[in-house]
């Protein structure tokens, strides 16, 4: 049976790392390999999860950056790609594991469903879950998977500040579709709370939209809200 690591980016999550870590607990306890990748944080964030991970590292802040440091560390045969405001269902491994090998495909995604009482929100979530069944293009907040050979093949993550995820599936959509499995994760909606669901939703599709045109991903990244640090 093949073996799974999960990587988890993260950069200033004081917060909530240790719950998003013992979330993770039962996995580790199945052989499942753990490894935080810190960007670069200035709240503690390391030190808090070096004692619930097997590995945190430290990489040049950006997902993209990061997740590719995270991977390259991994000793497994599947690579799950985890945000630290995501969780995966009970059974994440095994669903991977044995969908990977029934299917024979080598790398794919869950459904999603955001956390929070907006009645917007389960509508976009199950916009996102069909969008990403019909085109084959996964991202981030859906735990993407992958096998370590397809991973390699496909170069990795492009080194961008935005959109890396879809970059990615774009890729590996040569190779072959995604497993799509109906499993749910459950992904924070903090940023949708923040900023209003209407204005995030048009935003993230505006996004999405100039990046298909040809937009740069570092403009597209500040217009997201990304700010560099000094």
């Amino acid at each position: 049976m093949a073996t799974l690591s999960i990587i988890v980016p993260v950069l200033d999550e004081a917060a909530g790392i240790a719950a998003a870590l013992g979330a993770l607990a039962p996995f580790r306890e199945r052989g499942v390999e753990v490894i935080v990748v810190d960007g670069g944080s200035r709240d503690g964030t390391a030190e808090i999860a070096a004692p619930l991970a097997d590995h945190v590292i430290t990489a040049t802040r950006g997902r993209a950056a990061q997740m590719n440091a995270g991977a390259s560390l991994a000793r497994s045969d599947v690579l799950l790609f985890l945000h630290a405001d995501t969780r995966l269902p009970e059974a994440a491994d095994g669903l991977v594991l044995y969908g990977l090998a029934a299917t024979e495909r080598t790398w794919g995604r869950f459904d999603v469903t955001i956390d929070g009482r907006h009645p917007l929100l389960w509508i976009v979530a199950a916009f996102m879950n069909l969008r990403s069944q019909l085109t084959g293009i996964t991202t981030g907040d859906q735990a993407m998977f992958v096998t370590r050979a397809a991973f390699v093949s496909a170069g990795g993550f492009p080194d961008i500040p935005l959109m890396e995820d879809i970059a990615l599936s774009k890729r590996l959509k040569r190779s072959g579709r995604p497993l799509c499995l109906a499993a749910r994760v459950a992904t924070s909606g903090r940023r949708w709370r923040q900023n209003g669901v209407l204005r995030t939703l048009v935003l993230m599709w505006r996004l999405r939209l100039a990046y298909s045109l040809g937009a740069e991903p570092a403009a597209l990244a500040r217009r997201y809200g990304y700010v560099p640090r000094e």
